[in-house]
């Protein structure tokens, strides 16, 4: 396609022929208008003034009679630029005036008429118009008075004329306005499309240009800018999950493996395949437990959760989670509590409860209490141990936020490792000999971002404060907020 066949076909180029037919319909309507006021406005001058001269010569006649109007007419007649006189007798036969021929039947009717005519003194054969009123005196006579609208033909012509080029530059304008317009936006649709197919190539670090003037097309490119940067977020996500997959489940799957070999090879009775099938189902569960974990994630990620939002109190999420997690954390030797205020919600329930499970199942498996240094007194010594034990749930709402947050006083995640810790399949160097999978804080954070919130990590003092931050949402049914706090083993 050429570039011209481009032009002609691009949307912009196309609205402008449409604004450029509206704007000539209007332009044309306008001065059409205008030469149809000028018409009229020249038509009421006549009538006016031919109405004035049939007052003054019929009273003339009236006074004077016959002699002293035809005396009238011919003076009248004379000046420069005169109106048409034509007196007649009731027989038809001309008396005065400067009018030499009419329209037959014109004499005949009264009133107004436009009318061809040719005056007495005139050489040429060519007739003219006029505008006439034909006024019946006394004894039959007749007068004729008129203009000539040579005047407002002469006034119509200019106004065609100026509308004719008017529409005419109307046109060459609009068509260079129309393609100046089309080739800039299609200068700009090109570059567009030139980034996107470097994107589709392969590059997703392309980004479209964003102009100054924020116009609709930066808007666009702004959107899809941001559209792109959640796609490479998500490929780079997927890469990593890949590779994650690749390094991180080849050590559990090679165990697998070779424990399953080593039974069938060392094995001698029964009782020690059952132990080995019971590694083995041990190890897949583990392994279950891990794909699960990544499948919630993608979910998570993908939006994929948002069709099962409904409208629930985090309050008893938090309460929920407590009393699945209070005998586990006994058996760690811990105090698990639940600090609460009623919370509207909306959102997955499924995905906060398993968000704020993995925070709990953390904080029990590496919230063990620091040793005490310095201990003050035996009594002081067995609070500070009763307290370091505690590990507290949270659900509140702040300001339009509802907080679900896990406090714990174990040794805590370094500040500098904390945003590394809620990436996928990292376990930091103090929990490498603790079982699991690295998924846990991934999973809660990408819960959060599912919802327009975020999960931070800070120091507890000591300990870990972990917190999922989400939006709040009223929905139908749930209490409002209340200072109430309910409080529960802790």
């Amino acid at each position: 396609m050429t570039a011209f066949g481009k032009l002609f076909r691009t949307t912009a180029f196309r609205l402008t022929l449409v604004y450029l037919l509206l704007f000539a319909l209007f332009a044309a309507s306008l001065l059409g208008y205008f030469a149809w006021n000028t018409r009229r406005l020249i038509t009421d001058q006549i009538t006016a003034t031919v109405g004035e001269e049939i007052g003054l010569l019929s009273d003339v006649f009236n006074r004077r009679g016959l002699r002293g109007l035809v005396f009238a007419i011919e003076n009248r007649a004379l000046r420069p630029g005169s109106n048409l006189y034509l007196v007649t007798t009731p027989a038809g036969l001309a008396v005065a005036g400067n009018v030499g021929s009419l329209q037959p039947g014109v004499m005949a009717t009264t009133g107004w008429t436009e009318t061809a005519y040719r005056r007495l003194d005139e050489q040429d054969k060519t007739d003219h118009r006029a505008l006439v009123n034909v006024t019946e005196l006394s004894n039959g006579f007749r007068l004729l008075i008129g203009r000539d609208l040579e005047e407002r033909h002469r006034i119509f012509a200019i106004v065609a004329s100026a509308a004719q080029w008017s529409v005419l530059i109307v046109v060459i304008l609009g068509l260079g306005g129309g393609i100046f317009v089309a080739r800039r936006v299609l200068h700009r649709i090109d570059a567009m499309t030139g980034t996107t197919q470097r994107i589709m190539a392969g590059d997703l670090s392309g980004r479209l240009v964003v102009g100054r003037s924020g116009d609709e097309l930066d808007r666009l490119a702004e959107n899809l800018n941001a559209m792109l940067e959640r796609i490479e977020a998500l490929m780079m996500g997927l890469k990593e999950v890949s590779d994650n997959i690749a390094h991180d489940l080849k050590t559990p799957l090679t165990r697998l493996r070779n424990r399953a070999e080593e039974a069938l090879a060392k094995s001698s009775n029964e009782s020690e395949y059952r132990a080995a099938l019971e590694r083995t189902i041990e190890e897949s569960d583990g392994l279950i437990r891990t794909f699960n974990a990544l499948l919630m994630i993608a979910r998570a990620e993908s939006g994929q959760a948002r069709d099962n939002m409904a409208d629930f109190d985090a309050a008893e999420v938090a309460q929920g989670i407590q009393e699945l997690y209070e005998p586990l954390a006994e058996d760690n030797g811990l105090v698990l509590g639940v600090q609460a205020e009623p919370a509207p919600l909306h959102g997955n329930r499924e995905l906060i409860s398993q968000a704020l499970a993995n925070l709990v199942e953390n904080a029990i498996k590496y919230g063990q209490p620091r040793p005490a240094a310095q201990p003050l007194g035996a009594d002081t010594a067995v609070v500070t141990a009763e307290a370091d034990k505690t590990i507290l749930i949270e659900a509140r709402r702040e300001g339009d936020r509802i907080i679900l947050g896990v406090i714990d006083h174990g040794s805590g995640i370094p500040e500098a490792d904390r945003t590394h810790a809620i990436e996928r399949f990292v376990r930091l160097e103090a929990s490498r000999t603790l079982p699991g999978s690295g998924l846990g804080l991934s999973l809660a954070s990408a819960v959060a971002t599912l919802h327009g919130g975020d999960l931070t990590l800070s120091d507890a003092q000591p300990g870990l404060r972990a917190t999922l931050s989400i939006p709040a949402r009223t929905g139908e049914g749930l209490a409002a907020p209340t200072p109430d706090v309910q409080q529960n083993g802790a």
